[in-house]
């Protein structure tokens, strides 16, 4: 049976995953009306446009007013440096922005019938070689305390009788940017290399993947609540940077210290070092595919 089209509303349009999920969702059907700080020439021009600051209030009513589904991907970048400020910025743009755009669902006569809302799997924290489930609880420290008030805000409008879902997202991997471009300059000339010793368990997605999980979580009505997007199978950072070796037929044996990552990302570059052995189960027990479940066929994929 051919899901019904719906229009829908995305923030974040203008960011690594949003430039790649617009174009799939209008692919498929879907009216997409993109709310963003300023227009972006990258964006479909068969979209809609309204500005939104998501740290200065809510989005405009008209936005949001006949949308059936909302897609919400704003935030600040979590990789770069944590100063004092980039710290008050990650968490206002995800925690203030996600409760502005709440309070304007809240304000509708007939609020959209699903929100689904990015989370990261930052939630989990440093978890060593625990299985993280969606049923797992949360971590502790910065990026755990923020995804927690983050979702939080997401599923008050549960209470409006709108589907949530929050996707906690790994490392998405693509094409043109994201965690991928910045890590491709030192492994191109053989200075690639594990983090420290590389037993931590990364999770990772291939950003086709990860829009392919947005647009199944608003077209699914059974999915519901936290739903982890990280590849089904999971792998430790050495077998990570192994495989983007090989598929760059570079070596990839340098260890890369802790200090020297502290030195250029702050305290940050803990969160490089975390171990999470995330293992999604909501999406495949609610009849998704990962086109990309292992890491070398994807970065064959992504840079062949």
């Amino acid at each position: 049976m051919n899901k019904p089209l719906m229009r829908i509303t995305a923030s974040g349009a203008s960011g690594f995953i949003g430039k790649r999920l617009v174009p799939l969702l209008e692919q498929s059907g879907h009216t997409v009306h993109i709310l963003g700080r300023r227009p972006h020439a990258g964006l479909p021009t068969s979209a809609r446009f309204s500005i939104w600051d998501p740290e200065a209030g809510s989005p405009p009513r008209e936005s949001l007013r006949d949308s059936e589904a909302v897609i919400h991907l704003a935030g600040e970048p979590i990789a770069q440096r944590w100063s004092p400020e980039v710290k008050r910025r990650i968490r206002s743009s995800r925690v203030n922005g996600t409760k502005a755009l709440v309070d304007a669902i809240t304000s509708l006569e007939k609020p959209p019938a699903v929100l689904v809302a990015a989370s990261a799997v930052g939630y989990y924290g440093d978890r060593g070689e625990e299985e993280l489930t969606e049923a797992s609880g949360p971590g502790k420290g910065f990026l755990p305390e923020v995804c927690v008030e983050w979702e939080t805000e997401a599923m008050r409008a549960a209470s409006l009788g709108v589907r949530v879902v929050v996707i906690r997202t790994g490392i998405a991997l693509g094409k043109g940017g994201g965690a991928l471009g910045k890590m491709l300059p030192p492994f191109q000339v053989g200075l690639g290399g594990p983090l420290g010793t590389g037993h931590q368990w990364m999770p990772w997605i291939h950003l086709d993947d990860l829009c392919g999980l947005y647009r199944w979580a608003v077209e699914n009505d059974r999915a519901s609540g936290p739903v982890n997007a990280a590849a089904p199978v999971a792998v430790r950072n050495a077998e990570f940077t192994r495989a983007l070796g090989r598929a760059l037929h570079r070596p990839a044996i340098l260890p890369i210290p802790k200090f020297g990552l502290r030195l250029l990302y702050g305290e940050m570059a803990e969160v490089l070092f975390d171990s999470q052995r995330v293992l999604p189960k909501t999406a495949p027990e609610g009849g998704f595919e990962f086109k990309h479940p292992e890491i070398f066929a994807a970065f064959k994929d992504l840079l062949g």
